[in-house]
């Protein structure tokens, strides 16, 4: 089996960036997020990345060509990603519905999808040239809210990447926009399941009160400068399979045998990392995790919604405890976390991001996971068929190196299905890291 391919080096030649507009006239409206949606923590641009095989069956079909097209029909429906956010007062995001377009950009590469190896994972090689960064287009302000590059390979193959103001919609509303474009590619006139705004859902009520608790927001001084450093850092992406995941389960105390993979692995990755960064004893660290919330709403989130529809909840202790205690504890601290997440503290969580001025969760010790194994990007088909790899472009996601984790889902190069986790810590920190894993995962790249 040929490894994944880091070291590989191709040209990509880019056509003019165009913007792709509405195929038909749509509404000049203003539309406002809801209290969810524009917190400070969501403010920032996400890749990722869709590689697709060549498919007898569209012999003479152009991707770039058949995807434009289908973008501009799919937008009549999601016309507000055609628009541009503006701020409103108190912080306030408004999408102005412009009809202005989103970015796309035509690319032809001279490689093959299988020169990039068996294991199609990030980080991928020439990334940069793959979603091509447009001076003065990545803002969140007044920018377009989706940056599109549809590049052709030399085997027939191509690969879509898409860049997201992750303010507007999350990963699984992303995926809905995306499953519609390949429905229309496909014939369809209309999406299967249209677009449903109604970001009142999820803003705050009237007066705002909060009837939680919500770490994961606390302001927390940096009095001993344990904001993870820039430069030394190192990036590692390591390989959790059936065979990990079954490994660890054997430490996990009986009244807790029914826990997820995530809840398992979110906590076992948290300890591993708190002993790696060697924060004082006495500190308080925690862990922040996004929870999809729509289906404990009540009711539930209308089928169809596209914002950001998770929680943020966040389980905290001392640095001594977590380390020092099995790894039952920091279980049962993620597990009462996540079960904390209803409709009540939704509602509570909208009203304190509105009073306290829409602030972003705490970075200062904390350790944040994004599941994304369960997003759909694997499922997204333009006509080629389903991707060999969809999902995050990058390890990390946000503006703060070290503090977001995602899960992604992979195949490895033994086909096994299995959860890629990247992690990025400063040089030192790592080596104790992969120490304490104890060779239960190996790293699979390391870069950076």
């Amino acid at each position: 089996m040929a490894p994944q391919a880091t070291s590989l080096v191709f040209i990509v030649r880019r056509c003019k960036p165009e913007l792709v507009v509405p195929a038909k006239p749509t509404p000049h409206e203003f539309k406002q997020l809801s209290d969810i949606d524009d917190q400070e923590g969501l403010r920032f641009q996400i890749p990722f990345i869709q590689f697709y095989k060549y498919d007898t069956s569209m012999k003479g079909r152009d991707p770039v060509g058949v995807i434009r097209e289908a973008l501009a029909q799919t937008l009549v429906f999601y016309y507000p990603f055609a628009g541009r956010l503006r701020e409103g007062p108190g912080r306030k995001l408004v999408v102005e519905c412009t009809g202005e377009g989103i970015i796309f950009i035509e690319a032809d590469a001279d490689v093959t999808l299988e020169q990039f190896g068996d294991t199609l994972q990030p980080p991928f090689p020439c990334w940069e040239e793959l979603l091509f960064e447009i001076p003065g287009s990545r803002g969140i302000l007044n920018c377009p809210l989706l940056h599109i590059q549809v590049t052709r390979l030399k085997c027939g193959g191509f690969i879509f990447a898409i860049g997201l103001n992750h303010a507007i919609s999350d990963g699984i509303g992303l995926v809905q926009f995306m499953m519609a474009v390949g429905e229309v590619v496909r014939g369809a006139s209309s999406p299967s399941i249209l677009p449903v705004w109604q970001r009142h859902l999820l803003d705050a009520r009237d007066p705002p009160r909060v009837t939680n608790v919500h770490p994961e927001y606390d302001e927390v001084a940096d009095t001993k400068g344990t904001i993870i450093p820039v430069d030394d850092m190192s990036q590692r992406f390591f390989f959790f399979g059936p065979t990990e995941i079954s490994t660890l389960r054997k430490f996990v105390p009986h009244h807790l045998s029914q826990c997820s993979t995530f809840e398992l692995l979110t906590a076992y990755l948290w300890r591993c990392r708190t002993i790696a960064i060697q924060p004082d004893p006495d500190e308080e660290v925690r862990i922040i995790f996004a929870v999809n919330a729509s289906t404990k709403l009540n009711p539930p989130l209308p089928i169809g919604y596209y914002g950001n529809s998770f929680a943020l909840p966040a389980a905290v202790t001392t640095a001594e405890k977590l380390c020092k205690k099995p790894l039952g504890y920091a279980l049962e601290l993620v597990k009462k976390a996540k079960d904390k997440v209803n409709d009540e503290y939704m509602r509570s969580s909208a009203d304190m991001l509105v009073i306290r001025g829409r602030p972003h969760f705490t970075v200062v010790r904390a350790f944040a996971v994004s599941d994304l194994t369960r997003a759909g990007f694997k499922k997204v088909d333009f006509g080629w068929g389903k991707p060999v790899y969809g999902g995050p472009a990058k390890g990390g996601a946000g503006t703060i190196p070290g503090v977001i984790c995602t899960f992604i889902p992979v195949k490895n190069g033994m086909g096994k299905d299995g959860i890629l986790v990247p992690m990025c810590l400063p040089a030192p920190a790592m080596e104790i890291f992969v120490k304490e894993l104890g060779g239960l995962s190996k790293f699979v790249v390391s870069s950076l």
